[in-house]
């Protein structure tokens, strides 16, 4: 998979992609990452990629020229980072991943001219409901999550096992050693029966998730994506809740 980023802060990225998993998948072929430096485009002799909004209004605006000559070459889909766009989550993670390539345009300022968005752009995607000083951190985020769902860059159950995979947080996790502080793991993760295992840990997961975030529970039902198994944990520890109040 080829990520291209044109951004006017190449430099950003410098760290992002040398070391974990992603240097690992570049080392191994999953990954192809290509910076684009905005600047490089500009017709102006300093390099000036922004200018001053018309109709006034505080702030820059990155100009178009030197957006729409970088993107030019750039592969389709171009996205880009926006507090304006669509929410990023799992859904749209996993659609990312059926392209072969992705161009993310970072913008700065107070974003950039709507003729870019309009003519060279094909979608924007916020990563949430606030602002930053940049896109390069949420195109960060967005080839994190992208990039460790190709295969093989982590091993398969990794990454089934996760938060947000089936409609659920993922549930508590424990390591050494058993007892810290007087604080004990849970007996039944050392009973060595792996259908005990896994049913307590689908219920950690779905008693957290219907605690910290009750909309995807509900989300869940609706679009139907729960099995029968998860339903009726659902509406056990539903029941339970209502007889305690």
């Amino acid at each position: 998979m080829k990520f291209t980023i044109v951004t006017l802060f190449p430099e950003f990225f410098d760290s992002y992609f040398s070391m974990g998993i992603l240097k690992r998948a570049q080392d191994e072929g999953y990954l192809e990452v290509n910076i684009v430096n905005l600047r490089d485009f500009s017709l102006d002799k300093h390099k000036k990629a922004d200018d001053y909004p018309f109709g006034e209004g505080p702030g820059m605006v990155l100009m178009a020229q030197p957006a729409f000559d970088a993107l030019e070459n750039c592969a389709h889909p171009r996205i880009h980072l926006s507090p304006r766009g669509k929410p990023l989550n799992q859904e749209v993670v996993k659609s990312l991943l059926e392209h072969e390539e992705i161009t993310l345009l970072c913008s700065h300022y107070e974003g950039i001219d709507q003729r870019v968005l309009d003519y060279a752009i094909d979608e924007e995607i916020s990563i949430g409901d606030y602002i930053l000083s940049g896109g390069e951190m949420a195109a960060m985020i967005l080839m994190d999550a992208v990039i460790r769902l190709i295969p093989g860059v982590i091993s398969g159950a990794s990454v089934h096992e996760e938060s947000h995979e089936d409609g659920l947080l993922e549930y508590n996790q424990y390591t050494r050693p058993r007892n810290f502080r007087g604080l004990e793991v849970p007996e039944v993760l050392f009973s060595g029966h792996h259908e005990k295992i896994r049913l307590y840990r689908l219920e950690e997961a779905v008693r957290l998730t219907l605690k910290q975030r009750p909309d995807m529970i509900n989300r869940g039902m609706k679009t139907g994506i729960y099995s029968q198994e998860i339903i009726k944990l659902i509406e056990k520890f539903r029941k339970e809740e209502r007889n305690e109040l």
